[in-house]
């Protein structure tokens, strides 16, 4: 048994029967979700009434990123994928950038 905090302020003591319910059937209610997939972080961050992305900060043009998560920016800088065009730069800044030169034949260069 419990008191009633309003009637303890007052000084009457009534005893306060239902609790209200914070258990099982308040599970049952959490049917809607405020978040979607993003397209493009592509995590369910995305949120739908305000239409803005929780994890990469979408429609931004820039993405979102603080100094306090050097992981999260560790996860999604440059080099977690593929470098598609960065593994050519690095060739070419090897060899000093050249461009329309024609490679000597295998040839020529081993009878030399």
């Amino acid at each position: 048994m419990a008191l009633d905090s309003r009637a303890a302020s007052i000084g009457t003591p009534e005893i306060v029967t239902s609790w209200g319910t914070k258990g099982t059937t308040s599970f049952g209610r959490r049917l809607t979700k405020s978040h979607g997939l993003c397209v493009r972080c592509g995590k369910r961050s995305f949120h739908t009434q305000q239409k803005h992305c929780a994890s990469c900060g979408f429609p931004n043009r820039k993405m979102r990123s603080f100094n306090w998560s050097i992981k999260a920016k560790r996860r999604r800088t440059t080099g977690s994928g593929r470098c598609r065009y960065l593994k050519l730069v690095d060739r070419r800044a090897k060899n000093g950038f050249k461009e329309g030169s024609v490679a000597k034949k295998a040839g020529s260069a081993a009878s030399n």
